[in-house]
């Protein structure tokens, strides 16, 4: 809501909240000093999600994590880390649209272990989230049923305590939910069918036909939520993927980071300054002199990445240690941004007004102090420039404390 604005000098108001000061002529009074206007706290605009929530998920029941610009979750092996990590990028796909079944390839082992079935043989798993922006904080909560099918049982996305849109499965033969949203207008709500294998957030501005100040609000909502769970990309990179050549192809970074010379290929040249960081960020984490990072055809269709050490020595990638195959794959993720990484960016919305959240997970994994420290600095600088989000899983995450940009989210076994 916008702030109001102060009053004018010449108000009644005006006169009323500034006491004018005493003249020592009778009857002249002195003109009444204007009141600045004192400006509200300025909101990113940009959406972003900045709470998790697994209801019951894998190992996780009645858990809430929140999300900042830098957050690490620590805790051991077996303490759920994955299952988070994997939570947020299920709601990312669901919000970009995708099937059900292409999310949950195996829902069974997303439901809580000890989750006994209903009188129907039903099991399923809950996860939801909040997403802040221009429309204040939106809740997002889902409910899926694994068993004996898949599919959406409910959902619900809330703004202000105002339900704006809710599901719910009336009939199970039927492959759909019965949906009802906000509509403020001659009727509360509208209530039509969508499918039980697509989140229903993500269809609204289909089916919305924003003629109603109500509707205005739904939709405002679901495009807050949508694009703040889009342009997430998982990393995790296999060093025994990145040593050997790799053809050129699209240039788009996987997750895997298997095409990392393919990907340098085409960055070297198109953003100098960010390769510059990037020269300059290996130089701190990989051993020995290192004055560039290239890539080279090799004449079969294949490029492969070498180090350039300046005295005109060259070392291939594969000559690398795995700690340092992934601190460099992980600076190329921190330093590129939705053009070069493989993540599902919406082409409709402003670039000032998207986001980029990288999840790694295992992220300190095969890294030295130093490397681990390097990245995190990058991780955060980057992020108070405005080019994205991060969330690392790590076992540890005593040597990252201090800094107000992180948040540390400890987990237990």
């Amino acid at each position: 809501m916008a702030a109001s604005s102060a009053p004018s000098a010449g108000s009644d108001r005006s006169a009323e909240q500034v006491p004018r000061a005493r003249s020592g002529r009778p009857g002249v009074p002195l003109p009444s000093v204007p009141v600045p206007p004192v400006p509200a706290p300025r909101r990113d605009p940009r959406p972003r999600v900045t709470e998790l929530r697994l209801s019951a998920f894998a190992r996780h029941r009645g858990a809430s994590f929140p999300v900042g610009q830098v957050t690490l979750l620590a805790g051991p092996s077996g303490s759920g880390k994955s299952a988070v990590l994997a939570a947020y990028e299920a709601l990312a796909r669901l919000g970009g649209g995708a099937a059900l079944a292409d999310v949950f390839p195996d829902p069974g082992a997303l439901v809580p272990e000890r989750a006994r079935p209903d009188a129907q043989r039903r099991r399923g798993f809950r996860i939801g989230c909040t997403a802040d922006g221009a429309q204040g904080p939106v809740r997002l909560d889902v409910a899926v049923q694994a068993e004996p099918e898949l599919r959406i049982v409910g959902e619900r996305l809330t703004a202000g305590g105002l339900v704006l849109l809710e599901t719910a499965l009336r009939d199970p033969s039927r492959p759909a939910v019965q949906a009802a949203w906000h509509t403020a207008g001659t009727a509360p709500v509208t209530r039509a069918p969508l499918p039980d294998d697509r989140l229903g957030t993500a269809l609204l501005p289909l089916r919305v036909a924003g003629k109603t100040d109500g509707q205005r609000q739904v939709l405002a909502a679901a495009e807050q939520m949508v694009v703040a769970l889009r342009s997430v990309f998982p990393c995790d990179p296999r060093p025994e993927r990145m040593r050997t050549p790799v053809r050129t192809g699209s240039g788009r970074l996987l997750r895997g980071c298997d095409n990392l010379a393919d990907v340098l290929w085409r960055t070297r040249f198109e953003c100098g300054r960010r390769h510059g960081l990037l020269v300059e960020a290996v130089r701190t984490g990989c051993a020995g002199p290192v004055a560039d990072v290239l890539a080279e055809p090799l004449g079969d269709g294949t490029v492969h990445a070498l180090l350039d050490r300046g005295d005109g020595h060259r070392t291939e990638l594969e000559r690398l240690g795995d700690g340092e195959l992934r601190y460099l794959a992980l600076a190329l993720v921190l330093f590129t941004g939705p053009g070069v990484l493989a993540v599902d960016a919406p082409g409709e919305v402003p670039d000032a007004m998207r986001g980029l959240t990288v999840l790694a997970d295992g992220f300190d994994r095969s890294l030295d102090p130093g490397q681990r420290a390097e990245l995190l600095r990058t991780a955060v600088l980057m992020g108070e420039r405005g080019h994205l989000r991060f969330v690392g899983a790590v076992s540890d995450a005593s040597w990252a404390g201090g800094a107000d940009a992180i948040t540390v989210v400890h987990l237990e076994a």
